[in-house]
């Protein structure tokens, strides 16, 4: 089964070949940080409120380092349990992804912010900004989760195995990270940091298939061992979601407090309650919140409905294709 102990090595005969189709989509979606014109935001930049340079330091700040978090929980604990080539393919591909988002990040910073010691200081913002950090204790927690587990011997370490797979699909790309693509989709509605967003708008393709990758995984482990996902795991999901919209409330306290016209956190709250809601759904468990999506702006801005987009195929771009992003594209 795709989570017993080993590593298979044959592809033929393919035992998973939509997760090899996965792959080979993803091949299809190569961008270049090169391509990401982020020198007309620095107009923006000097036209912005103190609040909203805040908001925008604290958002680079996580940028930092969030991506990284997410490769070394890949390389760490992902890649070395899913007993199937074809998956494997993917995680390779998907590291390749977060490399090109830890280079777009730093990229980010050397244009936001010139100052050698305030990009240090960003880059230890796990450390030294609170919101932040509890974001980050949040990671380092699940990531040690694992501890020393090398094989997944029992039903309780494929459990192990499979809530810190989700945490990091559904909470950390699937909430933090949505988080902030909504400041950043906030901004673009008001005509600022067009290269942040048309940035973000590869960020959010790539992080929409490594969650539906990681729900691909959850579903088949299911399927193949039906009684895995009992109800004492589902209240681990909803306890861990529920933690992490907390979580993501605190960055946004942070972030909107000092007072963004157009952006309070209570909208922010609901739209974190939204979003993790989705993912309860997408994992077959009953929302918790009932709370609808408050930002009309990102209608506007061609993202899609959470609850569909999942179910498309991304045909927006492709290698050496030039042109804007849609997202009005069958997924």
């Amino acid at each position: 089964m795709l989570l017993d102990p080993g590593m298979d090595l044959t592809l033929r005969p393919m035992r998973y070949p939509h997760f090899f189709d996965r792959f080979k989509d993803a091949i299809k979606n190569t961008w270049t940080v090169e391509e990401v014109d982020l020198h007309t935001d620095l107009r923006d930049l000097a036209k912005l409120s103190p609040a909203e340079r805040h908001l925008v330091s604290r958002l680079v700040a996580f940028f930092a380092t969030g991506d990284t978090i997410v490769a070394n929980n890949l390389v760490l604990n992902l890649y070395q349990h899913v007993n199937s080539p074809e998956g494997r393919l993917y995680l390779s591909r998907q590291l390749f992804e977060e490399a090109v988002h830890v280079q777009f990040y730093l990229n980010l910073l050397d244009t936001y912010v010139p100052d050698e010691n305030e990009r240090f200081e960003a880059f230890a913002a796990v450390e030294n900004i609170p919101s932040i950090a509890r974001k980050a204790e949040f990671c380092f927690r699940w990531i040690d989760s694992l501890g020393d587990l090398h094989r997944l011997e029992t039903r309780a370490d494929r459990r192990k195995f499979l809530l810190n797979l989700i945490c990091f699909a559904a909470c950390i790309e699937g909430l933090f990270f949505y988080g902030a693509f909504a400041y950043v989709y906030f901004l673009r509605s008001r005509g600022l940091l067009h290269g942040l967003a048309s940035g973000t708008n590869w960020v959010f393709r790539d992080e929409s298939m490594h969650m539906a990758f990681a729900f691909d995984v959850v579903e088949t482990a299911r399927r193949e061992e039906p009684d895995l996902f009992d109800d004492e795991m589902a209240q681990q999901v909803r306890d861990m979601l529920a933690e992490a919209v907390e979580c993501e409330t605190q960055f946004a306290e942070d972030l909107v407090g000092p007072g963004v016209p157009g952006l309070s956190l209570i909208d922010m709250r609901e739209y974190l309650q939204h979003v993790a809601d989705r993912r309860l759904l997408q994992l077959g468990l009953d929302p918790m919140y009932g709370s609808s999506n408050p930002f009309g702006f990102m209608d506007l801005q061609d993202v899609q409905e959470l609850s569909n987009f999942f179910e498309r195929r991304v045909s927006a771009y492709q290698v050496a294709v030039p042109g804007s992003v849609a997202f009005d594209e069958d997924f």
